[in-house]
């Protein structure tokens, strides 16, 4: 008989850890969540993110080996399922060395790097010689990296995965053991653990570890041409700017910021005044014509609160109440591009717990 499986969370780490144990045909696995593609709520993370790949993870550390673990998917899902809604991007960051320890300058510290961990994973990664950079950048690499439309590739995991006999539910839970209750066919035997930020609030987990990381963004239809991002501004050092274009005309992403602790759900239109103005002057293509932020055709205003967790992502198994739990959260603005090497470390828990039982 097949072990049934639940899955709680479907945001882009839940559906990816649904996706690929879809394709063990001895679990029956269903997934439960409050929010589902197509939804846009300020706990529902995954709808906002740009998504792209900017590798952020130290060395050494479970967030750069789900990093390095992702890009081949994500270059074959690129490569052979346009339908998937991603697309290369020829990619530039710019580093200042005035933005090192502030809040911005730490999250991209990896990735500003000339010798970045990366630059043997992506494609086409050179240094930019200082004839290349801004006048207040220091350092500069360019590389070939991707670009996701959420609303398309959200709905296209979720699809891959009722392909694959997945059911999905609606329910909303107090504590994680209730989970096994939500299975079609009878109680579940194993738990997966991806609620993301609600591992804070969730009985059973109340992570403390986990907090927003509360990131805004303008969405508009302005073409920039470039992947582009700098380590950080002169607006505050919880400020970013970055742009990336969505594939299949999902729109240009103008961010944002970082600001740890913050659940504010509503755009503020001074920093949104500030991110538009910015990604103009890094990218003056976006308005080619004033230089204006007028010249800006906007779609919509969002804000999305990052799962952070200090220490990283939590993937790894738990006892609770009498369930087998495998966490998969905590993976704060990365779940796109981590989220398919963490949901094989997932899968490889699951099938210990499967190898452990099959013992007894």
């Amino acid at each position: 008989m097949a072990t049934r499986v639940v899955i709680v969370g479907a945001g882009v780490v839940g559906l990816t850890t649904a996706l690929v144990l879809s394709k063990h045909r001895d679990l029956d696995i269903t997934v439960v969540a409050k929010h589902m593609p197509g939804d846009y709520d300020i706990e529902y993370a995954s709808p906002w993110a740009g998504a792209n790949y900017f590798p952020v993870g130290t060395p050494g550390s479970n967030l750069q080996k789900f990093e390095k673990a992702t890009w081949g998917e994500l270059d074959r899902i690129c490569r052979e399922v346009p339908e998937a809604g991603i697309h290369y991007q020829e990619t530039v960051i710019y580093g200042r060395k005035k933005d090192a320890g502030t809040a911005t300058g730490q999250w991209f510290k990896e990735l500003v790097r000339e010798d970045a961990w990366f630059k043997d994973v992506v494609p086409n990664f050179r240094v930019l010689p200082k004839s290349e950079l801004p006048s207040d950048c220091d350092t500069g690499t360019s590389f070939t990296s991707v670009c996701i439309n959420t609303a398309i590739f959200l709905p296209w995991l979720l699809g891959q995965c009722v392909k694959n006999g997945v059911t999905f539910k609606r329910g909303i839970l107090t504590h994680i053991n209730e989970a096994s209750l939500h299975h079609t066919s009878g109680s579940a035997s194993i738990i997966i653990n991806c609620t993301g930020l609600l591992a804070s609030k969730l009985g059973g987990v109340l992570d403390s570890n986990v907090y927003p990381g509360r990131g805004q963004i303008v969405l508009v239809r302005n073409e920039p041409r470039v992947m582009v991002t700098v380590s950080g501004t002169d607006d505050g050092d919880d400020e970013a700017t970055y742009i990336m274009q969505r594939a299949v005309g999902g729109g240009t992403i103008l961010g944002g910021c970082l600001q740890h602790g913050n659940w504010e759900s509503q755009p503020d239109p001074n920093l949104a005044q500030r991110i538009m103005q910015r990604s103009i002057d890094l990218c003056p293509a976006l308005a080619p014509k004033t230089g204006k932020v007028t010249e800006l055709s906007v779609i919509r205003h969002g804000v999305g609160l990052r799962p952070m967790r200090k220490g990283g992502p939590r993937v790894e198994r738990e006892r609770i109440g009498g369930n087998w739990v495998v966490h998969n959260y905590g993976h704060a603005g990365y779940g796109y591009q981590s989220g398919f090497g963490s949901a094989w470390e997932a899968e490889r828990l699951v099938n210990d717990i499967l190898r452990e039982r099959a013992r007894l």
